[in-house]
């Protein structure tokens, strides 16, 4: 059994494939939208309301919560998190 992938790592894997940025993008996007739906049930506020606070579209609020949608800015990630009484944080390392 002659397998070059064996004893390699899942992160070698992406970056072999030339999509561990990409992949990386789209959990961190998956995870910001499953937080944000969580802290809307537990605040019992609902997508219109949030809508509402952002001043913006019941639309645009289902794009934001959209795990698959990566088109969201950070600008409308964090004014999200702070209408939620969370805080947006990134950083670099």
């Amino acid at each position: 059994m002659n397998n070059q992938f064996i004893g390699s790592s899942f992160d070698d894997f992406l970056e072999e494939e030339k999509i561990g940025e990409e992949v990386e993008a789209g959990t961190i996007k998956k995870i910001i939208a499953y937080q944000l739906r969580e802290t809307l049930e537990k605040e019992h506020m609902t997508k219109t309301e949030l809508a509402q606070r952002l001043s913006t579209s019941r639309a645009a609020v289902d794009r934001l919560l959209d795990p698959d949608n990566e088109s969201v800015t950070l600008l409308t990630l964090k004014k999200a998190a702070s209408v939620l009484g969370k805080k947006l944080k990134l950083a670099l390392v």
